[in-house]
């Protein structure tokens, strides 16, 4: 097997995510990795036997070994160090969201064009087993949609004292609550049923107008595990804590989710239920290895993941036998083992159509967050 090597900007919580990640996934060599916070980065570095680190993001470009980056930097990085991937003819793995700005996204795909580089969002939700098996029978199985529902709710900016970058617009963007984990909701909801999002009517909250930051930020999901700063500052808050979106998909079906980062208990309850005409399933990310299936005419069941129960498609990323859970760590592996296989296969990003979300997904949740904004600020519905 050829090794591809590669590195990984950013030493936060993705970051290090993606490391474990591409070590279990085989064929892959991380060889550098890039961070301001260099303590933090050599940390990682020690742990998972990354032989450089660098602090400036520029310098791993210079090192013509490496061929994918991948890019786990704050959401006011995102374009920047993407745009910089596709002209230096690196592979990019990117988080979400692809940029803070449809714009952005719309000059990257441009850039594409130009280059033959392989390209992919972390909409690692995309991979676990039941999804993609779902993914794979939807048409058959569950048939025309008739309506959509569901939420994502968190609780780790529960309180005031709660504090991390995401909650600064200049760093994150516009958008927080609906940009971070609502594009999870909605690109899902689009791989699964195969329709995209065509306008929404969106009603967004900011719970804590005023948030108390303190003098040593916390990493993301971390500040509730962590004793909290006895400095702090007010800071006043933009970004949206919640909010409820009623969708339409191109088939004319309709659809409604709401997302919530300030729900007591909710630790990372992503739930969807969609509504087709020869039946209904639903899904819950916090029990991911269950599959709810409605019928009118008989008993509902529960398909457990079980590679001899799902569709080749499903199968191809259920690693274990049945009774043995696969979670959210295995999300990302799948995807990246998909990437890394693109490229291993000397596969055309142009001509090819790949397996796992690419910057053309990163830009249409872009957009889907932009309408979503808009519709909130002007109270109608915004078309896509």
């Amino acid at each position: 097997m050829k090794i591809i090597k590669t590195a990984v900007i950013g030493s936060g919580f993705m970051g290090s995510t993606h490391i474990e990640a591409l070590k279990r996934i085989g064929g892959v060599e991380v060889t550098a990795i890039v961070s301001k916070e260099k303590d933090q980065a050599q940390i990682l570095a020690e742990r998972y036997s990354i032989p450089q680190v660098f602090e400036n993001w520029e310098d791993v470009f210079k090192e013509n070994d490496i061929e994918v980056i991948h890019n786990c930097t704050p959401n006011i990085f995102h374009y920047e160090i993407n745009k910089a991937a596709i002209k230096n003819n690196k592979h990019i793995i990117s988080e979400k969201p692809l940029t803070i700005s449809a714009q952005q996204s719309s000059e990257l795909l441009e850039l594409l064009r130009k280059h033959n580089v392989v390209n992919a969002v972390n909409f690692n939700y995309r991979f676990y087993p039941l999804i993609r098996h779902l993914h794979s029978v939807f048409e058959k199985e569950i048939g025309n949609v008739f309506l959509v529902h569901g939420h994502y709710l968190q609780d780790w900016l529960f309180y005031d004292t709660d504090y991390n970058w995401r909650l600064e617009t200049s760093i994150s963007g516009e958008s927080r609550a609906i940009a971070d984990i609502g594009s999870h909701w909605c690109d899902l909801i689009q791989f699964v049923t195969g329709l995209k999002i065509s306008k929404v009517f969106a009603d967004l909250s900011t719970i804590h107008q005023v948030r108390k930051k303190p003098a040593v930020s916390s990493e993301t999901f971390k500040g509730k595990e962590e004793s909290k700063s006895s400095e702090t500052s007010d800071e006043k808050i933009s970004t949206e804590d919640a909010g409820s979106v009623l969708f339409a998909l191109e088939n004319g079906a309709k659809g409604v989710f709401t997302v919530s980062q300030v729900s007591a208990g909710r630790k990372n309850h992503f739930w969807f239920e969609i509504d087709g005409n020869k039946k209904a399933v639903a899904w819950n990310q916090e029990n991911p290895n269950e599959l709810w299936i409605g019928h009118r005419e008989k008993a509902n069941e529960i398909l457990i993941k079980d590679p001899a129960l799902l569709s080749a498609e499903g199968r191809k990323f259920a690693h274990y036998p049945g009774g043995h859970p696969e979670g959210y760590p295995d999300g990302p592996k799948n995807l990246f083992m998909s990437v890394y296989d693109f490229i291993r296969e000397g596969k055309n990003p142009l001509k090819d159509k790949p397996d796992f979300p690419t910057f053309m997904d990163g830009h249409q949740e872009n957009k889907i967050v932009e309408a979503i904004l808009k519709s909130n600020k002007e109270q109608k519905w915004v078309e896509l």
